[in-house]
């Protein structure tokens, strides 16, 4: 179908406002698209949640999160992109142009970037969500340099538990690992590899039922359950990573587009979405919402900005 050019309809839609959203809409106001961004329950995505960031370029001494993220935003809205707070109730790709409902309001867009980022699975531990970004980390890659000679545990049982734990022994002393069942998800060469560590000693069959520290306003230890025996224990350790997994924000496009059996947009070429294989024209992707390896701030601004220039590439295209 044709694209609509009536001054009512938006050139481009970017759901999510963390880096690979805010980087999207730096690039599409800078080739003066006006990007409409908008905000979901997260405004800022993870980073809006982490303490100092020391690997995202061009910040020798690091930077905060959420500084970070806010300084993308001024530049987005410096060049013309309009941010606004929304929850996406309902969407139609199937129209042009697109229809994205938020509920008091309708709007309409030639092009969407899908940057809605995925959520890290907590346990729901008051002291847990007290004391993220003062030693409780859902991201080993990030934040593993800090607890440097220390003690750590990981919580899961899968693939993502033994990667995070492994990666972790890099740095810490010693690493629990934690599962609640006796049993395990993760593969066979995977968990061979975590056991075989001498750094990581495995804690089965047992819940974490607090993490100690929130009024020191740091991760001091744990206190856990043993299921089998009914044995509450409490052990000193300094960090606290989950290692459960993420939930990718893409549930409203069920159906209107290809995704993996974890609810990641399955994207061809890192930005291209799709329907039964086919690419779904003017609808694009963008950071941790489609990629379920890396899940860095530089990853996910790199694909915003790919994702920005391919809507540029486009609305040219089309006559824009």
């Amino acid at each position: 179908m044709p694209l609509t050019f009536e001054p009512t309809v938006r050139d481009t839609v970017i759901l999510g406002s963390g880096c690979s959203g805010l980087t999207a809409a730096i690039y599409t106001a800078r080739a003066n698209l006006k990007p409409l961004v908008i905000e979901g329950h997260e405004p800022g995505g993870q980073l809006s949640v982490t303490t100092l960031v020391e690997n995202f370029p061009g910040w020798p001494d690091g930077v905060q999160g959420p500084e970070l993220v806010e300084n993308m935003r001024k530049q987005a809205e410096k060049f013309g992109a309009e941010v606004e707070m929304g929850h996406l109730v309902a969407a139609d790709l199937t129209k042009s142009p697109i229809e994205l409902n938020f509920g008091s309001k309708v709007v309409k867009t030639r092009t969407l970037i899908v940057a809605s980022g995925a959520s890290a699975r907590w346990l729901g531990l008051p002291s847990e969500q007290s004391l993220i970004g003062h030693g409780v980390s859902s991201c080993a890659t990030c934040d593993g340099f800090f607890f440097m000679g220390k003690v750590i545990c990981v919580i899961g049982g899968g693939d993502s538990a033994m990667e995070e734990a492994m990666f972790l022994t890099r740095f810490a002393s010693k690493v629990y690992l934690i599962h609640r069942s006796a049993s395990f998800r993760a593969s066979k060469i995977m968990l061979d590899r975590a056991m075989a560590h001498e750094k990581i000693e495995f804690l089965t069959s047992t819940v974490v039922e607090e993490v100690l520290g929130v009024e020191e306003k740091e991760v001091r230890g744990i206190r856990i359950r043993n299921l089998e025996s009914g044995e509450v224990r409490e052990i000193a350790l300094s960090g606290f990573f989950l290692g459960i997994g993420h939930i990718p924000n893409a549930k409203f496009f069920e159906g209107q587009m290809d995704l993996d059996d974890e609810g990641y947009i399955r994207s061809k070429d890192n930005v291209f979405t799709t329907l039964n294989g086919e690419v779904l024209p003017g609808v694009f992707c963008a950071g941790d919402v489609q990629d379920r390896r890396y899940r860095q701030a530089i990853t996910a601004s790199g694909s915003g900005c790919m994702a920005a220039l391919e809507v540029e590439k486009y609305l040219e295209e089309h006559g824009r």
